[in-house]
């Protein structure tokens, strides 16, 4: 029995030699603590502060997208309404990618708006440029463009501001942060649309924002 014993102890114990050796040579260790946990974008994660997160985002753009769906001027334009986004202001105290916010309203309107409004890639204007000027030179052709055009205006510009209020005390901390969003006709200044969200958070620590 002892016998029996002993062997099986021996066994476990290459076993688990073999199984830490291949491991090393693998440079891949198990870290302790929580996993990686995967989540929807909607979705509120155990790593959370008062500020602007994925869930917020999503919420956000989400409502804005269909509000502009909604507006007479998008409804019923005659013709295509094209769209030129402008920066996103950023008034809150956290330092993020302020502009992910109208790239995902973009993205919801390309996607789901069914041809009824058109975004100008004003950002790529450099390269945009460089290819109508060899176009023109006769050093490119295109049977898609045989005479080429000159660039779409704007019909309206989708810009943004995201403005806060901060509070602390030794109970925690209080974010209040309004998300405003505006279509602007770029003939008169008028301001077509605007909407808004407000979202209030509060929390016992704070967090790290990139």
């Amino acid at each position: 029995m002892n016998r029996i014993v002993l062997r099986s102890f021996a066994i476990a114990a290459a076993t688990a030699a073999a199984a830490l050796i291949a491991g090393c040579a693998s440079g891949v260790q198990n870290p302790s603590g929580v996993p990686v946990t995967r989540l929807n974008a909607d979705e509120k994660g155990f790593v959370a502060g008062t500020g602007v997160e994925s869930q917020d985002l999503v919420a956000v753009t989400d409502k804005m997208a269909r509000s502009i769906l909604a507006i007479p001027e998008i409804q019923k334009a005659q013709g295509l309404p094209r769209v030129v986004l402008l920066p996103v202001e950023n008034q809150t105290r956290f330092a993020f990618n302020k502009d992910i916010f109208l790239d995902r309203i973009r993205v919801q309107l390309n996607s789901k708006a069914q041809g009824k409004v058109r975004f100008l890639a004003r950002d790529r204007m450099e390269a945009l440029e460089k290819e109508r000027e060899m176009k023109r030179a006769g050093q490119l052709t295109s049977s898609s463009d045989p005479v080429v055009q000159e660039f779409k205006g704007a019909d309206f510009f989708l810009t943004g501001k995201l403005a806060g209020m901060t509070t602390k005390a030794r109970a925690g901390t209080s974010d209040y942060i309004l998300y405003t969003f505006q279509l602007i006709d770029p003939r008169t200044s008028d301001i077509i649309w605007e909407d808004s969200a407000e979202i209030k958070k509060q929390g016992t620590e704070d967090a790290a924002y990139r």
